[in-house]
């Protein structure tokens, strides 16, 4: 038994890190379908593994790592826990959680935890400040959220519907159904696609709000103020200004919208306001501006955030011979 425990082990990591194949997964589907027991197993398994990777990983991920935390806290479960039943009050505390390993094909951890909060209604995926995370939902679209960012679904997304909450910016590559439309509502926006690519971004804080078409087309309402629907086509861009709540469409490179998935941190002219954002997002940290007319400056620059820190950055913002800056922990001040 103990020898299967571990083989389950390792399926159960693998589909939270990298995703199963096919044959792996119907095995594990199989194996959780035989019994109450097996699926109590999972349950508890699945919930040591975020704890496990919740302490072990807060800079960079590493799966190899994380498993082996994962075994060493299954072990003091084990030697800890006494002998019990659960009660239906647990079960309907962990039904959301079995729900996600039977439906999302893996979650990737980059450059910091990402929360997973589930009840009976709903499922919650979150990137915290300073991180990113890529996920896979039940129809097997690609979802990657920016840091700050949450995304919010049903449990039985793809049954009836396909429909999602953001809040934060996303990048989605969403997999073709005629027969059942795809549904991203933000605060400010409803983007309904069948299937497509496109990034968006609409931050409660933010002054607007962004959709970026890829691959496709989208169609766009205002939630904010009645507006006749927007279509999209590729390379064409939705900014919607929040304060005169009117959508304006203009011709861009679209690709450049979600450079950010890959670590890029990519500035085209745009005001040191939205730069200092942006750098907050990304590195956890707190902006000010000792003189608010810089806040107009515009900018122009490319970096990854995976092999830049913050004062490279800030070294940049130097080099320009008209922004200077003070650090002090986690504050930074321009002027």
């Amino acid at each position: 038994m103990e020898d299967k425990n571990t083989h389950i082990d390792e399926l159960i990591s693998k589909l939270l890190t990298q995703g199963l194949e096919s044959d792996e997964r119907k095995e594990l589907d199989a194996w959780m379908a035989q019994s109450g027991k097996n699926r109590e197993y999972a349950m508890q398994r699945q919930e040591i593994w975020f704890s496990a990777i919740g302490d072990e990983e807060e800079k960079r991920y590493d799966q190899a790592k994380a498993f082996e935390t994962f075994k060493k806290r299954t072990t003091a479960y084990e030697q800890a826990a006494k002998p019990r039943r659960l009660h239906w009050e647990t079960l309907c505390k962990y039904a959301a959680a079995i729900a996600a390993i039977g439906v999302a094909s893996y979650f990737s951890y980059r450059s910091g935890e990402a929360n997973l909060q589930q009840n009976l209604t709903r499922i919650e995926v979150e990137a915290p400040l300073g991180s990113q995370t890529r996920l896979r939902l039940p129809d097997s679209t690609l979802v990657f959220l920016n840091a700050g960012s949450r995304i919010v679904y049903a449990q039985d997304f793809g049954v009836d519907k396909r429909e999602i909450t953001l809040s934060g910016e996303g990048y989605f590559e969403v997999t073709h159904n005629a027969e059942m439309p795809f549904t991203v509502n933000s605060e400010d926006l409803q983007v309904t696609v069948l299937g497509t690519k496109f990034n968006i971004r609409d931050y409660p804080e933010d002054c607007k709000a962004i959709v970026s078409l890829i691959e496709g087309k989208v169609a766009l309402d205002n939630r904010i103020r009645k507006e006749t629907e927007m279509i999209l086509l590729p390379d064409e861009q939705m900014t919607l200004d929040k304060e005169d709540k009117r959508m304006k469409k203009e011709t861009r490179t679209a690709s450049d919208a979600k450079k950010w998935t890959t670590g890029q941190l990519f500035f085209d002219e745009a005001p040191l306001a939205e730069v200092a954002k942006t750098l907050e997002r990304s590195y956890n940290i707190k902006i000010a501006f000792a003189n608010e007319s810089l806040k107009e400056c515009l900018f122009y620059g490319s970096f990854n955030r995976t092999e830049q820190n913050i004062k490279d950055i800030l070294e940049a913002f130097k080099k320009t011979g008209k922004i200077h800056y003070t650090i002090r922990d986690k504050n930074i001040t321009l002027y």
